[in-house]
């Protein structure tokens, strides 16, 4: 499984940004609720299983889509899935970590 990311650092501290590789480009939508998994937002690059796991590791915010992306994570014990939502059946989950 890939996974596309890309990692911004904001004041000393690393935002990731990563889904489901084969989630980018798509737009979810329920009810009002729109997200589009823009290249621009989550494509800087793909990664694999193991870069995956210790840029959710070592970063600071996450913002997260995706079903093997939050299962990676929660399974880090980065999150939880009480905190997951759902737009159009595909699940995100943003977590700050202190």
């Amino acid at each position: 499984m890939l996974f596309s990311v890309r990692i911004t650092n904001y004041q000393n501290n690393l935002m990731l940004n990563i889904c489901d590789a084969p989630l980018l480009g798509k737009k979810l939508v329920e009810n009002k609720l729109k997200m589009h998994i823009s290249e621009s937002y989550y494509g800087e690059r793909l990664v694999e299983k193991d870069e995956a796991e210790n840029l959710l590791k070592k970063c600071s915010s996450i913002n997260m889509v995706g079903k093997e992306t939050i299962s990676l994570s929660v399974s880090l014990g980065i999150g939880t899935h009480q905190g997951v939502k759902e737009i159009g059946g595909v699940p995100f989950l943003i977590v700050f970590k202190m």
